[in-house]
């Protein structure tokens, strides 16, 4: 590519996730400007904000633009709310309903 030509643009999701670090660096490595993009949904932990722009530092890429989205409202997950992540439940306890 010419050095002076414009990059096409990519919107990338990071999440900090290796799903998400290994999309950053597909796109870049198809010549995108990446342009990464994480969602503070109310999340317990940081760390998922964090690694995200752990991930895209580590990339050469921006730091992830960060938008709030408040998924509480929409009912409580072992994500967002003060309840116990479930562990060890049954095929049958997993297929009904989110934790």
């Amino acid at each position: 590519m010419n050095e002076n030509a414009v990059k096409p643009r990519a919107v990338v999701l990071v999440s900090g996730g290796l799903d998400s670090a290994t999309a950053l660096a597909v796109a870049q490595e198809k010549g995108f400007d990446c342009f990464p993009l994480s969602f503070d949904y109310g999340q317990r932990h940081r760390r998922e904000l964090e690694a995200a722009l752990a991930v895209s530092r580590s990339r050469n890429a921006r730091d992830p633009l960060v938008i709030p989205l408040d998924l509480r409202q929409l009912g409580g997950s072992a994500l967002t709310a003060e309840i116990d992540v479930p562990k060890d439940r049954d095929e049958a306890a997993m297929g009904s309903g989110i934790p």
